[in-house]
């Protein structure tokens, strides 16, 4: 299978299910694939790009694998995605029409989640058209559903890896200067997070570009902008706009990429004086990069341990689907700060003992974990491959 070539496999075993589907009437070409049910059913966000393709959804459905094992959480990874612009005016008949496709697997084999270019009221259309409660989380509000955003649980899940990161490298978080690539939901809450915690933001970017301020940005007018402006805000502080690939290189103690794939290059890890890099976007390091870090000391912390806080929220809401009852969110961020922080200092004390980069750390205890269901499910062999940790 083509996509066995994207991303390292659990020995030779590749995802369990991808499925491709389409509609003419309105133009919808999506995929879903389910990656591993070892530990439980598949979960994972449902994301909706014009540039999206089956090697980037099997690849983020093989994240979701760890990112559940990592964390400790019963469910395994699965992800969705519909190929068009998340801006169309034909997106809800695309939605409804996707919803209808998968109706063999959803909620039985896999539930919509919320992930690039989709909202709550896009999770509620999933809903609808299928008619049962089950089919999808984050929902709004009034529908039962726990408000992801709202609480910006993802990002602030990112700013407790961050202080638990930066304790454990004897970095003091109060005062420690951080750029954060992407302000949306996830960087925007962490931004909020990290100065509640005493941080010093100096470098923001959304897509129209970044704004950079050695001695703080100005964040609460920057999060009012954010709200009236959206990624435009940075048209709006009194500051040079830059391009957005300059708060990459910013001044900072700790970088944080929340947005995009791969930005973070080699040549960049050879470059950055950072002491710190908390993956709050998935997949944002390249492998020959984070070589490069780990060679120079920096440490990072990677996208399926940093970036949990969503999976953590989307569980009590998988718990829940069914329930008359709404989750409480008064729960949901305590549990989030435990499992991570527990979980950064865990994989940043198996990387020391180890003498491997926190990234191959962390892979060896989510895949241990996930091996271990497999082979006590009979899906490995008893031999020496499949009882490898």
């Amino acid at each position: 299978m083509l996509i066995h070539d994207t991303f390292d496999l659990i020995d030779e075993w590749g995802p369990e299910k991808t499925i491709c589907v389409s509609d003419r009437r309105t133009g919808m070409k999506g995929v879903l694939v389910i990656d591993n049910t070892a530990r439980g059913m598949g979960k994972g966000g449902t994301r909706m790009s014009p540039t999206l393709s089956v090697q980037e959804i099997a690849r983020l459905a093989r994240t979701m694998t760890w990112k559940w094992a990592a964390v400790d959480l019963f469910h395994g990874g699965a992800k969705a995605g519909i190929l068009g612009d998340p801006g169309s005016p034909d997106k809800e008949g695309m939605l409804r029409a996707f919803a209808r496709a998968l109706s063999n697997e959803v909620p039985s084999d896999y539930v919509f989640g919320l992930d690039m270019g989709l909202s709550e009221t896009d999770a509620a259309i999933f809903l609808d058209e299928l008619g049962d409660r089950g089919a999808a989380v984050g929902l709004p509000r009034e529908l039962g559903g726990l408000p992801y955003d709202e609480l910006g649980v993802t990002g602030f899940g990112v700013a407790e890896a961050t202080q638990a990161a930066a304790e454990e490298i004897g970095l003091p978080l109060a005062g420690a200067r951080v750029s954060i690539q992407g302000f949306g939901a996830v960087g925007a809450a962490a931004l909020e997070r990290l100065v509640e915690l005493g941080a010093v933001v100096v470098g923001v970017a959304t897509a129209q570009g970044a704004v950079l301020d050695p001695d703080g940005l100005d964040t609460t007018a920057l999060l009012a902008l954010r709200a009236e402006h959206g990624d435009a805000c940075v048209h709006h502080c009194g500051l040079a706009l830059q391009p957005a690939t300059a708060v990459l290189r910013a001044a900072a103690d700790i970088l944080i990429p929340a947005a995009l794939e791969d930005v973070v290059d080699k040549d960049l890890a050879a470059e950055t004086s950072v002491r710190l890099v908390v993956e709050g976007a998935n997949l944002p390091t390249t492998p020959a990069a984070k070589e490069v870090l780990h060679s120079r000391g920096i440490t990072l912390v990677p996208d399926f341990i940093a970036n949990a806080g969503g999976i953590v929220a989307a569980a009590h809401s998988m718990d829940a689907r069914y329930s008359p009852f709404t989750v409480d969110p008064a729960a949901v961020l305590p549990m989030i700060s435990t499992k991570i922080r527990a979980n950064v200092v865990s994989v940043l004390a198996e990387s020391r003992d180890r003498g491997v980069p926190p990234h191959e750390a962390a892979l060896l205890l989510a895949q241990g974990r996930v091996r271990a269901a497999m082979r006590l499910r009979g899906r490995l062999p008893a031999g020496p491959r499949g009882a490898r940790p």
